[in-house]
């Protein structure tokens, strides 16, 4: 029997990039899935403080070369990997110039949150699909972790519903606490559409704050994890609706019981189950 293909997409993994507890899970929950028999894919931002000689990142240039347009404008993808030894795991990171390559990752030195933070979140979720799709690599499962790549189950269920690669993948988001209290710009729910959707399926995106982000990832995913005690109250409120939904609550990163993950994933790529 094929092994089951799980794609991990977040914004930070230890020890490349260390910001809040998404780090720590993104490196752990890989590894102990893919000991456990699944196959592994991890993608995730280059972002400009990762040092790329002393985790021996180097640009894969058969899946480098493409353009992500945003706001009509062509935005170069560059993909580069690592390897985690230890692991025997590879890890892919999409880069852009533009959007990636600055000392800080969401804020200024001053601590202000970049302004283009929403369109570095649309070229990542964006170009997290189009690398799978370049590599040719089928997943059954795509786990996604944190705001940054909440755009992603809207994109598979929408613009994407009916690619032969993604027609059957079933979308995971972890749910977390709220990680800025800004709003993205105020265009996001325009900027985030590709030709393929229309203005209804970007319309939870409506105030572009991060709580609209989780909303919206959870509208679109098959199954969700609440992977926070500190869930904002509109989007726990959304998420406790969701009757349809496979829903596990795991809030201790420190004793995550790997073995209840296998059963959700196999769930989840299988055949969901309503809880």
């Amino acid at each position: 029997m094929a092994k089951t293909k799980i794609l991990f997409i977040a914004h930070e993994m230890s020890p490349f990039l260390e910001l809040t507890k998404i780090a720590k899970i993104t490196r752990q929950l890989p590894q102990a899935m893919q000991e456990k028999g699944f196959e592994i894919r991890i993608l995730m931002p280059r972002f400009g403080n990762i040092n790329e000689r002393r985790n021996r990142l180097h640009e894969v240039i058969r899946l480098s070369g493409m353009n992500i347009v945003i706001n009509e404008n062509d935005n170069p993808l560059i993909i580069k990997v690592a390897s985690l030894p230890t692991a025997r795991m590879q890890v892919y990171f999409l880069d852009n110039e533009e959007y990636f390559q600055r000392k800080q990752v969401f804020r200024d030195a001053k601590e202000k949150f970049f302004d283009d933070n929403d369109e570095r979140m649309i070229f990542f979720c964006k170009g997290a699909i189009e690398t799978v799709k370049k590599l040719g690599w089928m997943p059954d499962v795509v786990h996604c972790m944190g705001w940054m790549s909440s755009l992603v189950p809207m994109y598979l269920k929408t613009a994407y519903r009916e690619d032969p690669m993604f027609k059957n993948t079933k979308v995971v988001y972890s749910v977390y606490e709220n990680c800025f209290t800004e709003n993205l710009d105020k265009n996001l729910k325009t900027k985030a559409l590709t030709p393929d959707m229309n203005a209804t399926d970007a319309a939870l995106l409506k105030d572009a704050s991060c709580s609209s982000l989780h909303i919206s990832a959870i509208n679109y995913s098959d199954a969700v994890i609440k992977a926070d005690e500190n869930i904002e109250a509109s989007v726990l409120k959304f998420l406790n609706k969701q009757t349809d939904k496979l829903i596990i609550e795991k809030t201790d990163h420190e004793t995550f019981d790997f073995d209840n993950f296998v059963q959700f994933y196999d769930e989840v790529s299988v055949d969901l189950v309503t809880t």
